[in-house]
Formats: C-alpha cells, structure tokens, sequence
C-alpha cells in the first residue's frame, strides 16, 4: 500500500515533505481507521502514529473547513503536547481551509469559549479542558466524527481517565482511534465505554 488513496491535497503536503512510502505502522493502521471502525492503535515510538493520526483526521474531514463546530477531536496529555499537534497539524492544512484550535487549561476558559464560538474544524485539547468547555457549554460535540486520543498511557491517571468517560457519555456518534505503544488493561477497559467493537492493529517493537 501507499498513500495514494488519501484526498489530494494530502498526498500533495506528503510530496512537499517528500515522504513516499508508509510505514509498517501506516500500512496497517491507514486503512482501518479509514474504514470508519473504533481502533486501537498500539505501536513504538517513531513508527508513524503522529502522522498516521493527522492524515486520517483530515482525510475524514476531506480536508475543508464546514459550519461552526469541531468536526474532530485530538485528546492529548498537556499544554506542550497540545501545541507540539498544532504545529504538526498546521503543516498539513497550509493552503486548506481546515481551521485547527489549541485548547489548554493554561488559557481562560472564556477565551476559549469565544474563539471556538468563531468555528473551528480540529480542536486539539486535554481531558479536563475539554470536559470543563463541555460543561460550561463552550464547545458543541454534536458535529464530531472522529476523535483521535495520542500517547493514552497518560489517561491511566484517575483525573484524566474520568473527565474523557464522563465526556464520551454525552457524544451520540463517534469513531475513536487511540494509540498508544502498548495496550494497558486499564485502556482496553474503554471498550466497555466508547470503543465498542473496537479493531486492534498492534506492532511489535524490533
């Protein structure tokens, strides 16, 4: 497999970057994810689950910019991971109309509430950010088609593990993708959740 069924204007900011062939990782995983299907991602380090994550992300949202509301959702650790994604994802979306937000605990949540009002597409953000817009219903999840949660392993703390299920109640529709490099017990319990007839694509470290 390569890449050349993703939308064109991915295949063109890969070209830019000059990446021509997925990794194993990509390979397996690309597919799936396309597919619509609840995944669990489950790779080492530097095999490609960043990007993996941005391509389907934007791919799913055929890479333009539509109403008002999120249409996708990244779930990172913290305020560093939240903007490492956003300069990630704004490479991929120059010259598109795809408009990412960065949403930290750091940043007021009026603030936040009044910029995401203006309409985004990806809204990158933690556990307990997202749950406290959520409550103070600073964020519409009724658009959302896919939310992609990167390195879970953090999600075993108790916090972060009960504002991402007390969130996912009130989502109808969702596809969710989670990676991470291995399956902790305590994640795969998110089958019993939202991860329902979840399909696994693991990769073994060399």
């Amino acid at each position: 497999m390569s890449f050349k069924k993703l939308h064109p204007h991915l295949l063109e900011a890969l070209e830019r970057f000059s990446i021509e062939e997925p990794t194993l990782f990509q390979k397996n995983s690309i597919p799936i994810i396309k597919s619509g299907a609840n995944v669990f991602c489950i790779a080492p380090k530097d095999s490609g689950k960043t990007t993996s994550l941005i391509l389907t992300t934007l791919h799913k949202l055929k890479c333009e910019a539509v109403g008002n509301a999120p249409r996708a959702l990244v779930i990172v650790e913290n305020k560093s991971k939240v903007l490492e994604f956003y300069d990630a994802f704004l490479k991929y979306t120059k010259y598109s109309s795809v408009r990412v937000y960065a949403s930290y605990e750091q940043l007021h949540i009026d603030v936040q509430k009044s910029e995401i009002y203006m309409g985004i597409d990806v809204l990158i953000t933690t556990p307990k950010t997202l749950h406290k817009l959520f409550l103070s219903n600073g964020v519409s999840i009724s658009e959302l088609k896919i939310c992609s949660i990167e390195d879970a392993e953090f999600l075993i703390q108790k916090s972060e593990y009960t504002a991402l299920i007390t969130t996912t109640q009130s989502i109808r529709k969702c596809q969710y993708v989670l990676y991470a490099e291995a399956l902790d017990p305590r994640l795969k319990r998110f089958e019993d959740y939202f991860m329902e007839r979840a399909r696994f694509v693991e990769i073994e470290k060399k």
